[in-house]
């Protein structure tokens, strides 16, 4: 006989709930008899009935609302739907819809998931930690809010995207729930309209800056290898002043990466490779001109320059392949208000405004929008690539979708159809003169899911540049004949697991043949992955 109250705190754990599936046995032994309504449902069902309500619900925001409650819930049935539905779910979950999720986080607020460490627990960070129930953490993803997707510094309402993330984790490349922990930390906010909403969630004060907002970071990052040895730390959403230079204060030193810098250059990497099957060139052959020069873009001129390198360029020469354009024009040398990571690709020419005007300066095969700014690639760019290029390469990568440079339909409708397009929010199928095209978006649920499986699977001590040029290409590989054949650069996301895997797999192949893990590698390296996948199936109590 189970004692008094088991029942209950079975239906309100996510790990450990089956809801209305819950065998006839098994209420009788765990004390839920009466708890739950006589019929016993299948998980087929259950998925079923869930997916039936949220295809009813009128707006985006109500659906992530919705999804969100199951996750609370019932984890299993939760990663079931995201797993058998990515091309529904992920764009709920996450982008775009995250996006409008964090601006309303706190008068959406229903229940805490990860942990808020703010300025206030300074000195007590590891206590702290400590709260958490698991202890076999793999992957933490932290951000501090101040620059989220394209929106800005959304403080505490930013822990939207650290859930999001380690959602895909699991969703897509089987990374065990109990072994994700997503954290805020919490250095307040510059967002006065965030300060004076009585629903905010967060500190109410200015963000932390200069020494006092290193320490934090420090005492944090410390703390996880006190309390998490070994753990993954995934930087997420911090802005451009701290994103570069807390990678290279911290990449050498533990166990991180930055989504938003090697992730997002990854990731543009292997859509670059796809596009060079089409057009039947190299990647030495390409000149690429980003809109933008923060992360994303500073990332992908990084990740392409690696990759021109491992094929044999010179540095120098590698980097030159690589342009940006910011607010204030084209990025040259004889510009003084460069920071250190644009200098890099401040090369030697006229300064241009205008980013037509760049356009036709330079002649890119490539541009790849990463600016957060809608409607940049006008009528007028994407008709000088047509012109320069057979086949011109457009990825509009920003984020949300209003925050798109273009939309697939307008990159089509003007290129007369040449156009290779990649997104970074969803668009659908277009049919331009016949020919119905089928875009995908360029995001990083691609990349980062099989790279932290592979980190963890691996017990990879560092994250290295190499890993991610290694992802990139497994993607590309993974991109079949009929994909490129409908304008697709990437593989459908109902392969996401499958992707995640073989991406993982090249991952752990760079761990083990650069000795980064004191593990001994497996007979095959894949299979090794796939069996320590999680698998959202309920577990048998009785």
């Amino acid at each position: 006989m189970a004692n008094g109250g088991q029942g209950i705190a079975l239906l309100r754990d996510p790990l450990l709930n089956k809801g209305t599936a819950f065998t006839r046995r098994e209420r009788e032994a765990l004390g839920l008899r009466g708890l739950l309504p006589p019929h016993v449902h299948t998980q087929d069902e259950q998925a079923q009935r869930f997916l039936a309500h949220l295809r009813g619900l009128p707006s985006e925001l109500e659906k992530y609302i919705d999804l969100n409650a199951l996750h609370d819930r019932n984890e299993a049935l939760f990663f079931r739907v995201v797993g058998e539905h990515p091309d529904e779910i992920l764009p709920l979950i996450y982008t775009p819809t995250v996006g409008l999720a964090c601006q309303q986080f706190g008068h959406i607020f229903q229940r805490p998931r990860g942990l808020f460490i703010g300025a206030d627990n300074r000195g007590r960070i590891a206590s702290v930690l400590r709260n958490w129930p698991e202890r076999d953490i793999g992957i933490i993803v932290l951000t501090d809010g101040e620059r989220i997707l394209g929106l800005g510094d959304l403080g505490a309402n930013g822990m939207g995207i650290p859930v999001g993330k380690l959602s895909i984790y699991t969703g897509c490349a089987g990374v065990h729930p109990k072994r994700c922990l997503p954290v805020m930390l919490d250095a307040g906010t510059d967002n006065e309209a965030l300060r004076a909403d009585p629903f905010y969630v967060g500190l109410k004060r200015k963000r932390l800056r200069g020494r006092a907002y290193d320490e934090l970071v420090d005492e944090f990052v410390a703390a996880v290898q006190k309390v998490f040895p070994g753990a993954l730390i995934q930087f997420e959403d911090f802005a451009n002043r701290n994103a570069f230079r807390l990678l290279e204060r911290y990449r050498d030193r533990v166990c991180t990466f930055n989504d938003d810098i090697q992730g997002t250059g990854a990731m543009a990497l292997a859509g670059l490779y796809s596009a060079l099957r089409i057009t039947r060139s190299t990647l030495p052959e390409q000149r690429i001109l980003c809109l933008g020069a923060g992360e994303a873009a500073t990332g992908i001129c990084n990740m392409v320059a690696s990759a021109l390198v491992d094929e044999g360029l010179p540095q120098d020469e590698a980097r030159r392949r690589c342009w940006l354009y910011d607010v204030r024009g084209l990025v040259v040398a004889s510009r003084s208000d460069l920071g250190e990571e644009q200098r890099a690709y401040a090369h030697q020419h006229a300064h241009l405004k205008g980013f037509a005007a760049a356009v036709n300066a330079l002649r890119p095969t490539a541009i790849i929008g990463a600016a957060g700014v809608g409607g940049t690639f006008t009528k007028a760019v994407i008709g000088s690539m047509a012109r320069i290029n057979r086949r011109p390469i457009v990825f509009a990568l920003s984020n949300p979708t209003s925050k798109s440079e273009c939309t697939a339909a307008q990159a089509y409708a003007w290129s007369a159809g040449r156009a290779l397009f990649a997104c970074g929010s969803p668009f659908d199928a277009v049919t331009f003169k016949g020919k119905t095209y089928v875009p995908r978006q360029s995001n990083n649920s691609y990349i980062f899911p099989g790279v932290g499986l592979g980190v963890i699977t691996s017990g990879a001590r560092r994250v290295t540049d190499e890993m991610f040029l290694a992802a990139a290409r497994a993607l590309a590989r993974q991109t079949a004949k009929a994909d490129l054949a409908q304008g697709s650069l990437y593989p459908p996301l109902a392969r996401i697991r499958d992707v995640s895997a073989h991406i993982a797999a090249a991952v752990a192949d760079v761990a083990y043949r650069r000795r980064l893990t004191p593990g001994r590698r497996p007979p095959s390296l894949l299979a090794h992955i796939r069996a320590q996948m999680y698998e959202p199936r309920y577990p048998r109590y009785a």
